[in-house]
Formats: structure tokens, sequence, C-alpha cells
């Protein structure tokens, strides 16, 4: 077992972790998956050596994949989420009392291992409002019906292995038609510093760009994710994030939230000018 946590962001540069323990390793039919005790960041969870959640920071990750979206379009009811194992957007999606979740998750040894080794997050699979199939997402959307949801989320890994097809024009042509004519997709947009990451930022905007009429991304800080700087895409075929934003319906939800809220909400849209002349050089 590795005595330490460590993902490369560059040649010349590591993040690191020591852990008090090694929870569990195994292989999966799909990927390496490893659960760790530490001391900043209490239980970590990793998928291929890349980490994916923590016990002190997913709170940030999965307010910011959720709640924009219902902030602008609070009567969303059908929910599709891709991914997201763990159960963390599953919880926070839950939280709204009408909705009812679809989530495709390719690996079944991911859900039952986080319901042992992280059950902060995956206390979402008791719900009878989740209907959870473990098989592959990319196969999923495309023998869906049209119109099907009113938002679909897709809490991906990074576009290497399992996670590789999520970010492909076929997929995100498939999630346009499985959407109504309000409906919204959420996506993961990666990072603007490192250069591998931001690469794949460019490669899945020019794709949503070409498929959706309204394409943004906001930003968010997430601690243990390459560089801390860490976006999503909001794609939709009429409904846009700030001129359509509803902060006090929102509210009317009485959510208690631990990083998302509606004065960040607008703010989150404002990307540096970096960002943005990459983008629009793409």
């Amino acid at each position: 077992m590795n005595s330490i946590i460590q993902e490369d962001y560059a040649a010349d540069v590591s993040f690191i972790i020591r852990p008090k323990k090694h929870l569990h390793s195994e292989r999966s039919s799909f990927q390496q998956i490893d659960f760790y005790q530490t001391e900043t960041f209490g239980t970590v969870f990793t998928l291929d050596g890349l980490i994916m959640v923590t016990q002190k920071d997913e709170f940030a990750y999965h307010d910011m994949i959720c709640h924009p979206a219902f902030a602008v379009r609070p009567e969303i009811k059908k929910v599709l989420i891709i991914g997201g194992g763990d159960g963390g957007t599953a919880r926070e999606v839950l939280r709204y009392p009408n909705v009812e979740i679809d989530m495709i998750e390719i690996d079944q040894r991911v859900v039952d291992l986080c319901q042992q080794y992280l059950p902060q997050t995956a206390q979402s699979y008791q719900s009878n409002r989740l209907n959870l199939q473990c098989r592959d997402g990319l196969a999923y959307v495309a023998e869906t019906a049209s119109n099907t949801y009113d938002l679909i989320l897709v809490d991906s890994t990074d576009p290497i292995g399992p996670g590789e097809g999520l970010f492909s024009t076929e997929f995100y042509r498939d999630c346009y038609r499985c959407l109504n004519e309000n409906g919204i997709l959420i996506n993961q947009h990666e990072s603007p510093y490192y250069a591998a990451n931001r690469r794949e930022m460019i490669r899945a905007h020019q794709k949503i760009t070409a498929i959706f009429p309204i394409a943004e991304i906001y930003q968010f800080h997430m601690p243990t994710y390459p560089s801390g700087h860490w976006l999503f895409g909001f794609a939709a075929k009429q409904v846009h994030p700030v001129s359509d934003f509803k902060p006090a319906e929102w509210q009317k939800f009485g959510l208690k939230t631990d990083y998302y809220n509606t004065d960040l909400h607008i703010g989150a849209f404002m990307l540096p000018t970096y960002i943005r002349e990459v983008l629009e050089n793409a």
C-alpha cells in the first residue's frame, strides 16, 4: 500500500498528503480505488491515484455542482446525475423536496465502498427518490428519450479512463437531446491553471459551445484539486445563469449551505481576465 498520496500537477509540481492509515485498496473492473485516513482532510477517496473526495472539503464541490442550477430554475423536478458514486451530489439534490433522481454510476464498487468509508456523502443512497443504476452513462443518455430531464449533472472523473467518454461531443449532444426546453447541463470543466487541466477546459468548452446556445463557466475554490481553482460549465437551451437568476425564490427553500449562497452566485460567473482570454482564443 502507498505511504503517501501524491498528485503531479506539472513536471516540477506535486501535491502530497501523508496519511495516517491506508483504509482500503482494491482494483475494480474499471479503476483503482483507495481510501485513506488523514490528519488534515479526514477520509480521502482516490481513483487511479487522483483525489476525488475528502471529508473536509467535499462541501465546496457538492454545493457548487448542484445549487446554482436550482437558483436559476427552482422548479426543477427530474434530475439525472452521471457519475457521482460517492453520493455527495445526490445528497445535495435530495434536499429539494419534490425532486426525483436517476443516477448512473459505472462502478458498483465505488458505491459500495463509499457507503462503508464515506457515509458523510453516501447517506443519499437511503432515499426512495433516488433511482441508482450501475451502468455506462454514455450508453444511458444515448438510449434515453428526448426532453426527459430538467437538469443533468455530470459529476465525472477527469477525462481519462472510465470518465473519458463523458467529455465527448457525442455525449454532450445526447445530453442536449435529453433535456427539456428549459433544461440545464452542469458539467465538470477542469481548471484553467496547469497545462493539462487547461487543455481539457478548452476542449470541453469548444464542444459545448458548438451544441448549446447558452454556455457559461463558473468557478469555485476546491483546496484538494489542482491549483485549488476549479470550474463547472453551465449549458442550456434557453435559461441564462445570471439574467435568469432567482435568488428570492431559491431562498424560500430555506437551505443551510456551507459554500454556496446567493451573494456569490453572480460573482462565480465573473471570470478572471486570463481565463476569458484563453476561452476567447479557443
